[in-house]
């Protein structure tokens, strides 16, 4: 990993470390385009073809209703493990509720906003390189507090067309309505459009490689009147360590992000003076051997850096700019510095905290913005798969109160059929007045 002094560095050249390596969509868009356009056209039949030609599996059927299939059989500890993340999960996000709010702004004017669910949804679940049931639970049960009619979870088959029976375990359990067999940009072309078998969705969510974040930026821009969770890059973390951090650890949670794929961003922020960078590097090269995805890690190592920061407001102000999407603060007393955190996609203070905890069964969610767009987007929520409809009622008197300054703002504007509106009802008010 390159190692840079942020004392030693211009403004331009600290602002160049923030930088994600950009990705051409333009050479991305020309493959996903036609691929988008044939599910439109062809449904069900052009997915079937593009799951036989990427995925090596041939499908009778795109799409399974959950309620018919039978119950997946799952080792004791590992069935245990998921139950245990979704309770987690499930606590933390039905916390996210709130009660609806009702303010009377003056006497007889009361405005209200109210939770509506959105109807239909579609869970992109990565089944590449590695199979994510985890990300079936972080999708769905926030889907299921909700209260989403329509559930669609897309994720590629094996070449026997079956699924991971973990990710089925998930989608069970959380209350997915479908599953899509299927990946890639005809997965998320197949519930935007809807084909004859897989319903159509008004919002899809989930991580995915280049082709599958082509395709969801492509479709939020069309007549599929579908929106998407956020955008989306490669995984990444920022590690912020200080002298008392222990260094395998500090590894450990570079490479939990690293072995992602090679495209993966890892930083790992020094924090003062005192921290042993040489034996963090050993542990980095030790570790990584002994990984099964070690190649991935080990190129996601080599586009990699060191930042050494004069001390902790350094080191957050750092951050702040790159703003990771997993943010650890691996320093003494580390929640003393939660106040100070203004970027992050998802946060882990202190020694005993690793960013493998959010990613499983802590009961926050993985889901979460990255590229750095933490400065501006959240994670997946509770909120994600609710839309928030604003109420106004008022009775005659209100009306007389706020009607007049309504009716002049509206004049101002010269919009003088908003400002009649209100008018003909004042009128009306004071004929029934005089008639009592």
């Amino acid at each position: 990993m390159k190692s840079y002094k942020l004392s030693e560095l211009t403004q331009a050249e600290v602002e160049s470390l923030k930088a994600r390596p950009r990705i051409d969509f333009s050479s991305i868009f020309s493959v996903v385009n036609p691929i988008v356009d044939d599910v439109h056209k062809r449904g069900d039949a052009a997915v079937k073809e593009y799951t036989s030609k990427f995925d090596k599996a041939e499908l009778d059927k795109i799409v399974e209703n959950v309620s018919e299939l039978p119950d997946p059989v799952l080792d004791g500890p590992i069935k245990e493990a998921f139950d245990v993340a979704y309770s987690n999960i499930y606590a933390f996000h039905a916390a996210q509720k709130s009660a609806d709010k009702s303010v009377e702004n003056m006497k007889g004017v009361r405005c209200k906003r109210v939770a509506r669910s959105i109807n239909s949804v579609g869970l992109y679940i990565p089944g590449g390189t590695a199979v994510l049931p985890s990300t079936a639970l972080m999708l769905a049960i926030p889907a299921q507090i909700a209260g989403c009619k329509t559930v669609v979870l897309a994720t590629p088959p094996d070449q026997d067309g079956n699924i991971c029976k973990e990710v089925l375990y998930c989608a069970k359990k959380a209350g997915v309505t479908h599953i899509l067999k299927a990946g890639g940009a005809q997965a998320i072309s197949a519930m935007a459009w809807g084909t004859e078998s897989c319903p159509k969705v008004e919002k899809i969510f989930g991580p995915g490689n280049q082709y599958v974040t082509a395709a969801k930026m492509i479709l939020q821009n069309s007549e599929a009147m579908v929106s998407i969770d956020m955008p989306a890059g490669p995984s990444e973390v920022l590690v912020i360590a200080d002298k008392h951090a222990i260094p395998r650890h500090v590894a450990a949670d570079l490479l939990s992000q690293a072995e992602h794929g090679p495209d993966s961003q890892v930083v790992l922020v020094i924090a003062g003076d005192g921290v042993d960078v040489n034996a963090i590097q050993e542990e980095l090269s030790k570790q990584c051997q002994s990984l099964p995805r070690g190649e991935f890690a080990s190129k996601a190592l080599n586009h990699s850096f060191i930042v050494h920061a004069h001390d902790m407001l350094e080191a957050i102000t750092f951050s702040n700019l790159y703003a990771p999407e997993h943010l650890i603060i691996n320093v003494k007393d580390a929640e003393k510095w939660e106040s100070f955190i203004e970027n992050a996609g998802s946060v882990f203070l202190g020694p005993w905290t690793p960013e493998s905890v959010g990613d499983y069964a802590s009961g926050t969610n993985h889901v979460l913005p990255t590229y750095g767009y933490a400065r501006m987007y959240s994670g997946v929520s509770l909120d994600s798969f609710l839309k928030y409809i604003t109420v106004q009622s008022l009775t005659e008197d209100g009306l007389r109160k706020l009607g007049p300054y309504v009716a002049t703002m509206a004049e101002v504007e010269g919009l003088d059929a908003h400002k009649r509106a209100v008018t003909l009802r004042l009128q009306d008010i004071e004929a029934m007045q005089l008639a009592r």
